[in-house]
């Protein structure tokens, strides 16, 4: 495991009041410092390079405690022994030159730090179409390419775990918004954080015509073709054996099922995913919409209006001479539109045309009967290769394959499944008919291939083995 290898003090720039400057120097260093370099950089390259870094950060973000010095020169040397001690760094002398490089474990912690914060986990198509390019590539070329199954499971948990953060992510966000007790920092949070980091940007790039989901039934089928397909299986796992990614072929083979199994699991099992993520979206959509509803009124002082206006008429009892008269009665509703009566809609005539009288082309006819005839002389059926023995046969018992004369391309295509006799149609012919191989060849002009011997079965055996399978 990474961990085992890692320092113990490794977390603790994390972890620390400064961990936010850390964090940035970090990402900073490994992307523009060090980058590409093949080489460690001198040390006196990394202390200015920290200096500089430095320099646009205070006092206060940038030290631990009151003892991290305020002079420009001392603070960078404290921050760059804070990264060698926590094992972020590794220093060392090259002809008695002190060279400073990131420690190789610590290198692959910052790498996926670094690919985190770019956001690379938030893209959708590009996951999908990542495995639905390794998948194809390593189904069109198993022999040469089987590695890139291996990188289409790896893309698919990704795109799993990327669906499964989504859903996390709302409903933290969702809990945050519930908690705040102002109405306005509430919207805030729900407009800039959800609409516009998940919503629109995550959320609704899977209800858009060009979803990233339109991929999911070629990978689906290209996997399942994959698992039902043997010679395919036994290519990618000599792939696997060969390059050494397993000790023995079987091992390879279960490498190969296990890959494919889980692709398509995952990219089957998306719904439910889905559904969760939907269902936050519309429980948080319909508590913001009622937060709108029942806001405070633009008139707050509607309610006091009313009620001080029925406390007026209830102190003046019968006496409402000084009252004005009402307007409205509230004994009969008021008379608007919805009380008109709308006339009716004049009916609307059906136009309507009689279906024209197609002429079917005598030549299309003559090419479907064709298409029809054709089918018919290249299917083989039970009935037509009983026939086909049962003329050859005549009073013989057996008869050679090679002794069978090939008279036109109907008795071909007949003759050509004869060695296949005891399996074809799930062995319907096997009570009546019996093949053999024997030595020799068959070369007739049209096929060229080992010799058989086809012979009836007796009636009394075909009774007997038809009574052994009932």
């Amino acid at each position: 495991m990474l961990f085992t290898h890692l320092a113990d003090d490794l977390f603790r720039p994390l972890a620390s009041p400064s961990r936010a400057f850390n964090a940035a120097l970090l990402l900073h260093l490994h992307a523009c410092v060090f980058g590409d370099a093949a080489e460690p950089l001198r040390k006196s390259e990394l202390l200015a390079a920290i200096g500089d870094f430095s320099a646009g950060w205070s006092q206060a973000e940038i030290a631990d405690d009151e003892a991290t010095p305020l002079d420009p020169i001392e603070r960078r040397s404290v921050v760059y022994r804070r990264l060698i001690d926590a094992g972020w760094l590794v220093e060392r002398r090259e002809r008695y030159v002190p060279v400073v490089d990131f420690d190789p474990d610590a290198r692959l912690l910052i790498e996926e730090l670094a690919r985190i914060e770019r956001g690379e986990t938030r893209s959708y198509g590009g996951a999908v179409l990542e495995v639905l390019g390794a998948l194809e590539s390593a189904i069109a070329s198993p022999a040469d390419r089987s590695e890139a199954l291996r990188n289409a499971a790896k893309a698919s948990r990704v795109f799993l775990g990327h669906l499964r953060g989504l859903a996390g992510a709302m409903r933290k966000l969702e809990e945050r918004i519930l908690r705040e007790p102002d109405l306005s920092a509430a919207f805030r949070l729900y407009f800039e954080e959800f609409v516009e980091r998940h919503l629109v940007s995550d959320y609704r790039t899977l209800h858009t015509r060009f979803n990233p989901f339109r991929f999911r039934s070629g990978i689906v089928r290209e996997a399942g073709r994959a698992l039902r397909d043997p010679l395919t299986l036994r290519a990618l796992a000599e792939g696997n054996l060969r390059e050494g990614r397993a000790a023995d072929t079987a091992a390879a083979e279960r490498m190969v099922r296990t890959d494919l199994v889980e692709i398509l699991s995952i990219f089957e099992g998306l719904d439910p995913h889905l559904d969760a993520v939907a269902e936050v979206v519309a429980r948080l959509e319909r508590r913001i919409s009622a937060a709108l509803r029942y806001r405070d009124p633009r008139d707050s002082a509607r309610i006091e209006r009313a009620a001080a206006a029925l406390r007026a008429v209830g102190a003046a009892g019968d006496d409402v001479a000084g009252l004005p008269l009402p307007q409205v009665s509230l004994l009969r509703p008021p008379i608007g539109p919805p009380q008109l009566t709308n006339p009716r809609m004049p009916r609307r005539v059906i136009d309507y045309e009689p279906l024209p009288e197609i002429d079917v082309d005598p030549a299309i006819e003559a090419f479907i009967a064709a298409k029809d005839e054709f089918r018919r002389r290249v299917t083989v059926t039970p009935e037509r290769i009983v026939a086909y023995l049962d003329a050859r046969l005549g009073q013989v018992k057996s008869l050679r394959g090679s002794e069978i004369v090939l008279d036109d391309v109907d008795a071909f295509v007949v003759f050509q499944r004869l060695r296949e006799i005891d399996v074809l149609f799930d062995g319907m012919l096997r009570d009546r008919y019996r093949v053999a191989r024997t030595e020799g060849r068959v070369s007739n002009g049209w096929l060229d291939c080992p010799d058989f011997t086809i012979e009836r079965v007796p009636a009394a055996a075909a009774r007997r083995r038809a009574g052994k399978a009932g």
